[in-house]
């Protein structure tokens, strides 16, 4: 009797340990998510795109090449695929997918209360592209939807990183 006793106390004292250090887990960042949130802040990061979610019946897809969307605080540089319809096709065939620099936008930045954050940005100085929307998780995996005047809206997921600097 005295065993089944001892196993059961054992049995509480575990549970309330694994729950206390899972408490203390999630009220203290590590220092990965305290450096996401400085690049958020700093809004000076990098898009990374590793996949693809077109609007059109096609399957997901997992990108190759390196495609990505540069943040700093007065300007947006864009270089992503495009997969879907496009309602108007662009003269130059070499100005396919989604590549503008712009330094004329809104940028609306929301702190999500679980964590993470919502980024709206409006560009004005670009001819299709009418709002991209970002959501970062606090570990930096991210989804950026495109909005377009004149395409359906694609989505690509991937993660947030640090800008590179040139030596």
């Amino acid at each position: 009797m005295r065993s089944v006793q001892c196993k059961g106390i054992a049995a509480v004292m575990f549970l309330i340990a694994l729950f206390s250090s899972h408490l203390y887990a999630q009220q203290k960042p590590d220092s990965k998510q305290l450096a996401i949130e400085k690049l958020i802040t700093a809004r000076s990061y990098v898009f990374k795109a590793q996949t693809v979610l077109p609007t059109s019946p096609t399957a997901n897809r997992q990108l190759n090449s390196d495609y990505d969307v540069k943040f700093s605080p007065d300007t947006i540089i864009t270089y992503l695929p495009y997969f879907g319809r496009a309602y108007n096709a662009p003269m130059d065939p070499t100005k396919g997918g989604i590549q503008f620099t712009t330094t004329k936008f809104d940028y609306t930045q929301t702190a999500r209360k679980k964590g993470g954050w919502d980024i709206v940005i409006k560009p004005h100085d670009t001819q299709d592209t009418r709002l991209m929307s970002l959501s970062v998780s606090e570990t930096g995996y991210a989804s950026l939807q495109v909005i377009s005047n004149n395409r359906q809206p694609i989505t690509f997921n991937g993660y947030i990183t640090e800008k590179k600097t040139k030596r």
